[in-house]
């Protein structure tokens, strides 16, 4: 295990100077950075239709709250389990097949509304799948990239595809509210379908499997759900990634996106009384933080991938979320919402970009899943430590108490790295 990692600490070291958008150089990236952004964008509209429409027709705050569960939970059962199937087949059949699912469900919703038959069990099945696709897409997504990049300008693209789908997420609700306005909800849907498919029929056209770089076969090792306790064990002596897989864990779980689900609240406290721009602002700061900040730090070629740095923007992203919870002034709170999302774009992407570096080609796949469980599926239980709490003690201070745990973790996390520093790998 130790030579495959230490060539990727060697490689990170000898690669050539930062440039703006460096894997916007590579062509075949920049239409993968337009699909990705038009397909994230078409998961968004899916959310913003579907919700409203289930919203009208059953008004249960229970199916609501299985929406959620059924977008996070899959990630922690499953994230590791698709990893390896990334390292073992085709990356672009996989994203491919998570294409499909997520078309053929928009398809389903846009019949079953349209006709006016929808079940709550209809939809239940729905939620569970459109759920899988998104956990299917991601490690193949990742070994991709990689692929078309190479491992010199990895960070960059690791950082761009993030910034590509939060300006999905940020253009979603606008065009999904305009198609329902000037088609109708049904309609809107089954343009939605189509917009899927520039990625889909993209990845009949390229010849990157996920693999080709490292001259290597993909893996055929058994699959098995034991795959994430087997993954910990192999990479357990390497600090750099247990130290950004624990830090991603550590952050879904504690705060996670709480923070926007329970945003009504945080909006009437800070005076707006009604589903106006100032709320939608309120919504949109943290997406739109990301996406500038992530065109800032391309632009300029800041901050390697170093653990030291991906640490350091945690800890601020945690003193900007306490921040927000005790906020009593709506413009400071857009402006902590907006450097929360500068701030997690930057340790998020940085944390999975040294992950990627680190890991050994065999295990590729696994460890982008086990981070993927760690940075995704633990956003269902966010919704205690945030929501839950937050009926006992009221979301301000449920929030600023998550983020000031999370704070703590973090500086011991941290203390913890100090030790492997003399190594110097992404120190």
């Amino acid at each position: 295990m130790s030579k495959p990692i230490r060539t990727a600490s060697q490689d990170a070291h000898k690669a050539e100077p930062k440039v703006a958008f460096a894997a916007l150089r590579h062509k075949d990236f920049r239409v993968y950075f337009v699909a990705t952004m038009l397909a994230m964008m078409a998961d968004s509209i899916e959310h913003v239709i579907s919700y409203w429409l289930l919203y009208e027709k059953f008004h249960s705050p229970v199916l609501a709250g299985f929406a959620v569960l059924s977008h996070w939970t899959p990630f922690l059962l499953f994230a590791v389990y698709f990893g390896a199937l990334a390292d073992r087949f085709d990356c672009r059949k996989v994203i491919q097949v998570a294409q499909i699912m997520y078309m053929s469900v928009s398809a389903a919703w846009a019949v079953l509304f349209y006709t006016d038959t929808i079940e709550v069990w209809h939809a239940c099945v729905l939620l569970m799948i459109h759920g899988m696709a998104g956990v299917l897409w991601g490690p193949g997504s990742q070994l991709l990239i990689h692929d078309i990049v190479g491992r010199e300008h990895l960070q960059s693209a690791v950082r761009l595809n993030s910034t590509s789908r939060q300006l999905g997420i940020l253009f979603g609700p606008a065009v999904g509210g305009g198609l329902m306005l000037l088609l109708s909800p049904a309609l809107g849907l089954v343009v939605n379908t189509l917009i899927y498919l520039p990625l889909t029929i993209w990845l009949l056209t390229v010849p990157y499997t996920g693999h080709s770089r490292e001259d290597a076969a993909p893996a055929r090792r058994a699959l098995s759900w034991r795959d994430a306790f087997n993954v910990v064990r192999e990479v357990s002596g390497n600090r750099p990634i247990i130290t950004m897989v624990v830090l991603a864990g550590c952050v879904s779980f504690f705060v996670g996106s709480a923070f926007q689900a329970t945003m009504p609240e945080f909006a009437h406290d800070l005076g707006t009384e009604k589903a106006d721009f100032a709320y939608s602002a309120l919504l949109a700061a943290n997406a739109a933080g990301a996406v500038l900040g992530g065109f800032l730090l391309e632009g300029r070629g800041w901050l390697p991938p170093r653990v030291s740095t991906a640490m350091i923007s945690a800890i601020l992203w945690c003193i900007a979320i306490a921040g927000f919870a005790l906020s009593t002034h709506y413009y400071l709170s857009l402006v902590l919402l907006f450097t929360a999302g500068v701030l997690n774009l930057t340790f998020s992407s940085m944390g999975q970009t040294i992950v990627q570096l680190l890991a050994p080609p065999p295990l590729r796949g696994r460890l982008l899943g086990l981070f993927s469980m760690a940075s995704m599926g633990l956003k269902a239980f966010c919704g205690v430590t945030v929501g839950v709490a937050g009926g006992l003690i009221g979301v301000h201070w449920s929030l600023a108490l998550s983020a000031m745990v999370l704070l703590a973790i973090t500086t011991v996390l941290f203390a913890f790295l100090i030790p492997g520093k003399q190594s110097g790998e992404f120190s």
